[in-house]
């Protein structure tokens, strides 16, 4: 009997490994829609009893996170009914505007402004507020918003690792290693600066000869009335309000002991009442909801591979290897981390990694009880590894992170197709330079300076 266990089990672990490789290859070639080839493997997961579908649907480590779900849904409503008032049109020719018409003053205008809005929100909300006026100046000065959008994508991943709530994973490993909102900002903060800004002058000179604009362009721009653009300024103000408490509600969400989704949901539901929307439909086919099957279905498909011991099993041998030396330990989670945030989502990863570096310090720094010290400062450096490499892994792919996907799908939305490729080409050495930076910095600061 405990052979045909272990065979079983074998045959499970290399069925949700197939179905996860095969899943990201097709995603890859394009051959056929991401949503489609991500309901069916995670359709496929439950029905081989690979991950049941009490696990899929009602906990998170294993299935769907209904806390992203929710709150993807309902800031795309939010952002829905404030599109008819002329809110972004109105920003969109204000920045066009400071950046005096100038495409590449104007990307770097925006990527500052993600990268800072990441760090105190969740990166998904802060690409759902930026990516529509991205649409509307790329229109006006008849250019492809492509490289603003990814550009986007990728200032949100950066920003959100500088904080313990801009990033998911980030969330997980001070919930788990009992680190505060001060603890990341003293040791992720400086080098997730030091990274923008290379990231920022990189920029220029990536895209200096590709973003260039006839003068009579950049003039169409400046000769416009930005307070024209306002079409409803009595929704407006209702919008904006709403807005102001989902967005307080975030930074505060941990002292209020309500999930993001719930403060959004909440945002959603009070400003479909204050609209006055009689029939909500219209507002409701507007949402993405394509992308929002595709998450569903990735969930899924992880969690299944989380179940069957893969993503632990690679995490064990990448501790293994280093034979107890911290430097290299370090080294090998933050790069390990990037590349497996890359292709697979970061949150079950750091799910899985969290209680790897635990174990791992109860045997090197237990206290008189035998219990993890946590804090022990040789421990630290991991943490910080963890967090760098699973945050700005995340840019390496278009499925790396959440913001990313988003990013895809309302480019899709608006007839600009951005494929798995074209991403890749920018978010790859985006990863590997912000990857780099983070490296150094952790053995400089740790290691060398020690």
């Amino acid at each position: 009997m405990e052979i045909q266990t272990d065979v079983v089990i074998n045959i499970k672990f290399w069925a949700a490994t197939a179905i996860l490789i095969f899943t990201y290859i097709i995603i890859i070639s394009e051959k056929i829609n991401k949503t489609i080839v991500s309901i069916f493997g995670a359709s496929l997961m439950i029905i081989l009893h690979l991950v049941d579908q009490k696990e899929a649907f009602y906990f998170e480590e294993l299935g769907v996170d209904w806390n992203v779900i929710f709150l993807l849904i309902s800031m795309m409503i939010i952002i829905n009914i404030m599109k008819p008032t002329g809110f972004f049109e109105y920003i969109a020719i204000k920045s066009a505007k400071f950046g005096k018409g100038d495409p590449i003053k104007i990307m770097l205008i925006f990527a500052m402004v993600t990268f800072v809005l990441s760090a105190f929100l969740d990166n998904v909300t802060t690409v759902l507020l930026i990516a529509p006026v991205s649409l509307l100046i790329a229109d006006a000065l008849e250019i492809s918003p492509i490289p603003f959008l990814i550009v986007e994508a990728l200032a949100s991943n950066i920003g959100g690792t500088a904080t313990l709530i801009g990033d998911p994973p980030n969330i997980m490993i001070g919930s788990k290693a009992k680190l505060s909102f001060v603890d990341f900002l003293i040791h992720l903060t400086p080098v997730v600066l030091i990274t923008m800004i290379i990231f920022l002058f990189i920029l220029k000179f990536v895209f200096k000869e590709k973003l260039k604009i006839s003068d009579e362009k950049k003039q169409r721009i400046l000769s416009m009335d930005e307070s024209k653009a306002i079409k409803d300024p009595v929704l407006l103000s209702k919008s904006l309000f709403v807005l102001g408490l989902v967005l307080l509600g975030f930074v505060i969400h941990g002292i209020l002991h309500y999930e993001p989704a719930t403060i959004a949901l909440f945002g959603a539901g009070l400003l479909l009442l204050l609209a006055g929307i009689h029939d909500p439909q219209h507002i409701f086919s507007e949402i993405e909801w394509s992308t929002i099957f595709f998450f569903i279905g990735l969930f899924i498909i992880v969690g299944g591979v989380v179940k069957v011991g893969l993503i632990k099993l690679i995490s064990i041998k990448i501790l293994e290897i280093t034979q107890g030396n911290l430097m290299a330990t370090s080294m090998l989670i933050i790069w390990f981390s990037a590349f497996a945030s890359a292709f697979i989502d970061n949150i079950p990863y750091v799910a899985t990694m969290n209680p790897l570096i635990i174990n791992m310090a109860a045997q090197l720094w237990p206290d008189e009880k035998g219990v993890a010290l946590l804090h022990h400062p040789e421990l630290l450096p991991l943490w910080w590894s963890l967090a760098l490499g699973a945050c700005l892994g995340g840019n390496g792919t278009m499925i790396g992170a959440s913001a990313n996907v988003i990013v895809v799908g309302i480019a899709n939305k608006a007839g600009e197709k951005i494929t798995f490729l074209k991403f890749l080409k920018y978010g790859m050495p985006t990863m590997l330079l912000t990857v780099i930076v983070s490296s150094i910095y952790i053995y400089v600061r740790y290691y060398l300076l020690k």
